[in-house]
């Protein structure tokens, strides 16, 4: 085992004088922008400074290096000073910190992957660790590489259920690449933390997850060093530095008291610079350079121009559940592509994703029932374009991961989501596990491409096409078994829906998508005995709706649409042609979708009874064709 070497009393010196540069940086671009927080920056001073001038090894030249260290701001209010350290490392001009906040500037508030240092989006407290996890994960079981992942974690944010499931998470994996940093600096924004400074309290609960657990004084850059020498040679567990620090540090009449959260320092600013440049004993140029660049560990990777491996082979009329054709399609792009992955909260074998970890057991990570945690590990999986990421669960239980999947979308991320078990179709199990909201969900996510396949092919197009697209993508699929309607060979495109049943003579326009599409061809087939005929859409992808095929065959059927919908009225397909028709002049449409608190039941009773059949779309038709 590697030997700790003390660090010569002039490289302790230069650290402690880095730490003070960071925190004036943070005072004075706090006071130029009247915002921010500099208290908050000051208690991770002399943790910045070790860590960026004598622990993390990266490229100043590419700071998304794939064989870099990485480092994750948890707490993400404190982005004055992680923007401090990499100027004072030479990656743009300490001058410019001085934009802070402004609206021309990239140095917002808080961090985000406009930067070309920063990976993933922060400030949302409780999400670092996950992603950190999510990065470790990667380099040790992925890539195989021996960068190490960081992630500074704020005191007040370790009250975040999420921060245990993460920590969790790192202990079961024996994250031995990840190093949590807690800054245990005492108080939150508007009072003292629970646990204050009891820091055996952290320690010991820590421990208990799996950590090796140090605690230091986070503003002794000795202890610091060794502690971080520890955590790099620590086999089989991760390490959690738990440093002891105080709010608004070397900050005179400040320092850890209540009410200066995130507050710049106003008329106290001069005096605390005047006491922090007294304290630097070199003020000149830095003599101490950034670690050695990383070593290529981390292979080139390309994860681009996915496809099946195989078409899909499928019979027409054959009964196939889409989320059992999602596992298939899974399996069949990882067989062409060694970068796709697949995490899953222990429903693996209800959404079909064990079909992918039977095929490639190393490429299957088990997240168990911690969906926050779930999400925050894929985002991170997949930064800096290391893998293709696909996370299911039932699709109602990527509610409680909402804000893990904004911050995705503000991280720029690529991750796609696979929501099984939708809608009241679902049958006996009950509303706890019907989708019902999630279309409307991942509508709202900026940038996201929502897909909802009804038939077996389709869906695995749909799993295909998801591999390929930038941002945020959602694949919603059904337990029950749909028949086969489309040809092997159908080719599909995001945005473009399918006409499945038409007629020369049609006068109105059925639009359904899943279940609910069976239930409108199956209306069309009994409106016919009365000789009404009804042209059936598949819209495909929710979002982005295609707009153009909706208006042009809602002109050919008398401007007269039907929408129906396994999910709250609210936010899903029917809002999105409403959205699409809002600027058509003689269109109305009729929408139907679940407008209650559904109830345990057989499937088709329940679809019958929540007003979204082919009886209940037989009686919109002819309400409609009266109107």
């Amino acid at each position: 085992m590697p030997t700790y070497h003390k660090p010569e009393s002039k490289t302790i010196q230069e650290l402690k004088d880095i730490a003070h540069k960071l925190r004036i940086h943070s005072i004075t671009s706090t006071q130029a922008s009247k915002s921010g927080h500099p208290t908050s920056c000051a208690s991770i001073a002399e943790i910045m400074s070790v860590l960026f001038f004598n622990t993390m090894r990266y490229k100043i030249s590419a700071p998304r290096d794939a064989s870099s260290d990485r480092f994750i701001l948890s707490k993400g209010h404190a982005a004055p000073i992680l923007y401090a350290a990499w100027a004072e490392a030479g990656l743009f001009p300490t001058s410019d910190l001085m934009n802070l906040r402004k609206i021309d500037s990239d140095l917002e508030g808080h961090p985000t992957p406009r930067l070309n240092f920063v990976d993933v989006g922060t400030g949302s407290l409780g999400q670092g660790v996950a992603v950190a996890c999510g990065m470790a994960y990667i380099g040790k079981n992925i890539d195989k590489a021996d960068y190490r992942t960081y992630v500074l974690v704020g005191d007040g944010e370790s009250a975040e259920g999420s921060i245990w499931e993460s920590l969790h998470f790192a202990g079961h994996y024996k994250l031995d690449n990840l190093c949590v940093i807690f800054d245990v600096n005492r108080l939150g924004q508007s009072e003292p933390t629970s646990l204050q400074h009891q820091m055996e309290v952290y320690r010991k609960r820590l421990d208990a997850f799996g950590f090796n657990a140090i605690v230091v004084d986070g503003h002794d850059v000795e202890e610091l060093c060794k502690a971080f020498f520890e955590a790099s040679v620590t086999k089989d567990r991760p390490t959690a530095i738990v440093a002891k620090t105080f709010k608004g540090k070397h900050f005179p009449n400040i320092e850890d008291l209540e009410n200066w959260h995130g507050k710049p320092l106003g008329e106290n600013a001069n005096g605390v610079i005047e006491h922090l440049q007294s304290l630097i004993r070199n003020g000149g140029p830095l003599q101490i350079a950034p670690p050695s660049p990383q070593k290529e560990g981390a292979k080139k990777v390309n994860i681009g121009n996915v496809q099946l491996a195989t078409p899909p082979a499928y019979q027409l009329g054959e009964s196939v559940a889409t989320r059992l054709a999602y596992g298939t399609a899974l399996a069949k792009i990882a067989m062409n592509n060694d970068r796709v992955i697949a995490l899953d909260g222990d429903t693996k074998n209800s959404t079909y994703s064990d079909k992918l970890r039977k095929a490639f057991p190393e490429r299957f990570i088990e997240c168990f029932i911690a969906e926050q945690n779930l999400v925050g590990v894929a985002i991170g999986a997949a930064c800096r374009d290391r893998t293709i990421a696909f996370v299911s669960t039932f699709a109602t239980f990527f509610t409680r991961a909402f804000d893990q999947i904004r911050m995705g979308a503000i991280s720029q991320t690529n991750v796609n989501f696979v929501g099984s078990h939708c809608g009241v179709s679902i049958g006996e199990d009950g509303p706890s596990q019907m989708g019902l909201e999630d279309i409307a969900m991942f509508r709202t996510i900026p940038g996201s491409t929502v897909f909802y396949p009804s038939d077996a092919v389709s869906t695995e197009r749909a799993v295909e096409l998801a591999a390929n697209t930038k941002g945020v993508c959602f694949i919603r699929t059904s337990r029950p078994n749909t028949a086969v309607l489309y040809e092997n060979n159908e080719p599909f495109q995001v945005g473009k829906a399918k006409v499945v049943k038409q007629s020369a003579n049609d006068t109105v326009l059925l639009i359904g998508a899943g279940v609910t599409l069976y239930e409108a061809l199956n209306a069309a087939t009994e409106l016919e005995k009365s000789g009404v005929h009804a042209r059936v859409l598949d819209p495909f992808t929710i979002k982005p709706i295609d707009k153009e095929a909706i208006v042009h065959n809602a002109a050919q059927c008398g401007g007269r649409i039907v929408v129906v919908e396994d999910h709250y009225k609210q936010g899903g397909i029917g809002e999105a042609v409403l959205s699409a028709v809002a600027d058509q002049r003689n269109v109305v449409v009729k929408h139907l979708g679940v407008e209650q608190v559904p109830r345990s039941g057989p499937p088709t009773v329940l679809i019958d009874m929540f007003g979204i059949s082919a009886r209940c779309i037989v009686a919109a038709v002819n309400d409609i064709l009266k109107m």
